[in-house]
């Protein structure tokens, strides 16, 4: 097993966002190699998400994207256990990058949404980036709602 080294924690907490103690047991685990200290995450990722989902949603934050063109954009809410996770600049971060995923994508509902391929990475799903906000912040996060809106004509919208 290759020796972990601290700047190899540092790599893969910069890579993935997850606690010092975690990347370690990660990559101890992976016998040091960093593509499989991902995997290792990604699974415990998908492990605590499944912890969580029995608790209660009690903070949400709202996030809107409007294309460029200004033709088409969406609307998402995404809450967490606590205000304090959904106040946090990271979990609004995430709210705007599903709200963009939602405006690309025009998903017909939140089950098929969680299991697309996420435009900004196609290797993981919306649902494993939601999984991995929730190893991230250790608490419950859903999609509430989100809402698409796009222009039938350039300029012009209907009511």
């Amino acid at each position: 097993m290759a020796k972990v080294t601290a700047e190899m924690i540092k790599e893969l907490r910069a890579r993935t966002g997850v606690s010092v103690m975690q990347c370690r047991k990660a990559l101890e685990d992976a016998g040091g190699d960093p593509g499989k200290a991902v995997l290792v995450l990604r699974e415990l990722s998908s492990e605590a998400a499944a912890k969580r989902s029995g608790r209660a949603l009690g903070s949400s934050a709202i996030a809107a994207y409007i294309h460029a063109t200004g033709g088409v954009g969406a609307m998402v809410e995404l809450s967490s256990e606590t205000d304090f996770v959904s106040r946090h600049p990271e979990f609004k971060t995430l709210a705007y990058e599903i709200a963009m995923h939602v405006a690309a994508s025009n998903s017909p509902g939140i089950e098929v949404l969680l299991k697309e391929e996420y435009i900004k990475n196609p290797s993981q799903t919306v649902g494993r980036l939601i999984d991995s906000a929730i190893q991230k912040f250790g608490e419950k996060i859903s999609v509430v709602q989100f809402a698409r809106f796009q222009s039938l004509s350039p300029g012009r919208l209907e009511k």
